[in-house]
């Protein structure tokens, strides 16, 4: 008699193969999540080289009020696919004195309507033709020589990939979805809490809210038995948990950055909290969408975009406020504490090497500010034998020196530069960066020499050469200041003025020597103060000299930006 309980050869068999099945299908929806996340990569960074420095001309332009400011973020993330190269942009143009927080919150605000776009493209069923997508994409950015053809290859690549990602996942995800353990989640996620905690989890883990609406809208019109109202607080979960990758991303950042990643963090919990609120005692707002568009992914999407425009309503008026917020949280700094960091490049940030080199202009820019302010001081410091003056140029000239540093290193380790042009940018960058630091080499010499008289007591200059100096160091300030404007505006009169003023200085240096030499022979002058004097013009020439290469490397790169 057969004993009771034992298991059959055939169900053993039968066991198995479902075991086997159910785990092809775990590897077939990872797979699929892997393709999916590398097709949107590959979408981001080709939207991203292509556009990159067209959106950031876009955003500077939406300075005039914080309406403009929510369209405009709205229209990049939308054109770009990324609202965190969106705030990177933003971010640039705080440092850059070109935009306030209040405006860049603005910016950040219409960022999130514009992700809401995609949740709506993944409604649209196109996974048949993603194969032939990837196979032109491809096509078009292996053989294609054309950088601009070979990037449009890589987005229609991206897209491809993307959607053939979301094609493998859909039918396991289906038959996952039958299993008893995922259906016993699918009703804890009926909690409200447990479906925002894992939209929230999901999102921070994979840092993209884009792929987890995706995974979330291809799940839903795949006939996984999630309710609208769970589906919608894991909507709200999601756009929390987009908000983690900014606020790391900042943490390597500077101040503003970390502001503005913190008021993005406070408006979206804040308003994730209060459209959790409403959905939960008032029902029927769900009930609205599902009465009012028969599609379930259409729903889903509808909901997403009602959710963000429907925040921005609720905190326009009040984006003042949130600003004064983050300052009060995180106060101004000391100029000395904000100088020894880089202001716009975020170290071992993945962005495209355009981007990136587009940022590095930018901290040149902050760092010929920094030279000439600094100049300026050691002049001054020179004039009027002040101590505390002289030290504050040398503890600049700190901040510079590691400025070069930093951004020649990261220009230096750029990888996947693709472009002639880009090449040669970071060339010319490379070398901006190094006539900048020999022009605060020579701020700091300016303080030493003065520091020399000071202490010798006899070393005074006559008032003749004291005022040759005053007359060859304007000179000096205004040539720099020519052309640190150049970062603003590069002009062919702006250049020719440079120009010509190195000229100018080359023949005051010139006459001012001879000059000094005739007193010294003249007049009872010690030479120990006339070695000073012609150190002080040879220093000050050479300002100029590196002024003028500064100049010649800009009209280079808008040379290059032509191209």
């Amino acid at each position: 008699m057969p004993r009771t309980g034992r298991i059959s050869k055939a169900d053993l068999r039968s066991y198995n193969m479902e075991t086997a099945y159910l785990i092809q299908n775990i590897f077939l929806i990872f797979g699929g999540l892997g393709l999916f996340l590398y097709g949107m990569k590959m979408l981001v960074d080709g939207l991203e080289v292509m556009a990159g420095n067209r959106m950031r001309s876009i955003i500077e332009r939406a300075t005039a009020n914080r309406f403009l400011g929510i369209g405009v973020g709205a229209l990049v993330t939308i054109i770009i696919q990324s609202s965190t190269a969106t705030s990177v942009i933003a971010v640039g143009l705080i440092n850059a004195g070109l935009m306030s927080l209040v405006q860049a919150v603005s910016i950040i605000i219409g960022s999130h309507i514009g992700t809401t776009f995609t949740a709506h493209l993944f409604t649209f069923r196109i996974t048949a033709v993603a194969p032939m997508l990837i196979f032109i994409g491809l096509i078009m950015y292996l053989f294609l020589k054309e950088k601009a053809a070979k990037d449009l290859g890589r987005i229609i690549l991206g897209v491809g990939l993307l959607f053939f990602g979301l094609s493998v996942m859909g039918e396991p995800l289906t038959v996952f979805a039958q299993t008893p353990g995922f259906k016993t989640m699918l009703v804890a996620f009926e909690n409200p809490f447990l479906a925002i905690l894992s939209g929230f989890i999901f999102t921070a883990v994979i840092q993209s809210s884009t792929a987890a609406t995706g995974i979330l809208v291809s799940l839903y019109i795949s006939g996984v038995d999630i309710h609208f109202s769970t589906a919608a607080f894991i909507i709200l979960g999601i756009s929390v948990g987009t908000t983690v990758t900014a606020l790391l991303a900042s943490l390597a950042g500077r101040r503003e950055s970390k502001r503005l990643a913190l008021a993005n963090m406070i408006y979206i919990t804040v308003g994730s909290s209060i459209f959790g609120v409403l959905i939960h005692v008032f029902p029927g707002i769900l009930q609205w969408f599902q009465n009012t568009w028969d599609y379930g992914g259409r729903q889903l999407a509808m909901f997403y975009t009602f959710f963000k425009v429907g925040l921005t309503i609720i905190f326009l008026p009040f984006v003042g406020y949130l600003a004064k917020l983050m300052y009060t949280l995180m106060p101004k700094r000391t100029q000395t504490a904000d100088t020894m960091e880089l202001h716009y490049i975020k170290t071992g940030s993945t962005q495209s090497p355009g981007v990136i080199i587009e940022q590095a202009f930018d901290e040149l820019n902050h760092m010929g500010q920094m030279v000439l302010e600094n100049l300026e001081l050691a002049l001054d410091a020179f004039t009027t034998s002040n101590e505390e003056k002289a030290a504050s140029v040398v503890e600049t000239e700190t901040a510079v020196n590691y400025l070069n540093r930093q951004i020649t290193s990261l220009l230096m380790e750029l990888e996947n530069v693709e472009s002639v042009s880009e090449m040669k940018k970071i060339g010319a960058l490379t070398y901006i960066a190094t006539d900048l630091e020999r022009i605060g080499n020579y701020a700091e010499n300016i303080t030493e020499y003065k520091v020399r008289t000071k202490k010798k007591g006899k070393l005074r200059l006559s008032d003749k050469a004291m005022e040759e100096l005053h007359a060859l160091g304007n000179a000096t300030v205004h040539i720099i200041t020519l052309t640190i404007g150049l970062f603003n505006t590069l002009s062919e009169e702006t250049l020719e003025k440079i120009h010509y003023l190195k000229r100018y200085i080359d023949n005051l240096a010139n006459e001012y020597t001879e000059n000094h030499i005739q007193r010294l022979k003249n007049e009872k002058n010690n030479p120990r103060g006339g070695v000073i004097f012609i150190n002080m013009v040879m220093n000050l020439e050479r300002c100029a000299d590196h002024a003028n290469n500064v100049a010649y490397y800009m009209a280079e790169i808008k040379q290059f930006r032509a191209e």
